[in-house]
């Protein structure tokens, strides 16, 4: 079993919760998440907030924060081989209460079709909240050009300004 290492960005100001499904090997490695340098989750965020893009784990940090976005994983505990989203085995899901109780999540998203179904089947009866898939920001989804994702995360701007 391998734990997720990396705790969750949030405070009181946070309205978006956005979910990815389990770090990767990388993101494991640097302490935070979308680790790997050809993930376009950061790239996208800025491009969507029209925000310089952050570079140290200090900088994405305030970003977030910034911006009210939360950020964290759908799972807590799993077998995996490497960052091998299919090979996700024994699944244990956070807890999103940790967020949910202490910031008005205004909407919830997860990063990619896994995410997502490991949302539905772990999380979604549990907190009787629905989340909108976006499409995965990993370098694994080739058909999505940054232009394409840019596009399709600027919903997440519905969200988030308001305090």
């Amino acid at each position: 079993m391998v734990m997720h290492p990396i705790s969750p960005v949030f405070d009181r100001e946070s309205r978006i919760l956005i979910l990815g499904s389990f770090p990767s090997v990388k993101s494991r490695e640097a302490g935070f998440f979308y680790g790997h340098p050809q993930n376009r989750f950061w790239k996208v965020l800025a491009a969507v907030y029209e925000d310089a893009l952050p570079e140290t784990i200090e900088e994405k940090r305030a970003f977030l924060l910034r911006h009210h976005v939360a950020v964290w994983d759908v799972i807590a505990y799993c077998e995996i081989t490497g960052s091998s989203d299919a090979s996700i085995r024994k699944v244990t899901p956070n807890d999103l209460q940790v967020i949910l109780a202490s910031a008005d999540i205004q909407a919830i998203y997860v990063n990619g079709k896994t995410a997502y179904r490991y949302y539905q089947k772990y999380t979604q009866e549990t907190i009787g909240r629905d989340a909108v898939c976006l499409p995965s920001t990993s370098p694994a989804n080739a058909a999505w050009s940054l232009e394409r994702l840019v596009r399709a995360w600027a919903c997440i701007l519905s969200y988030g300004t308001e305090k």
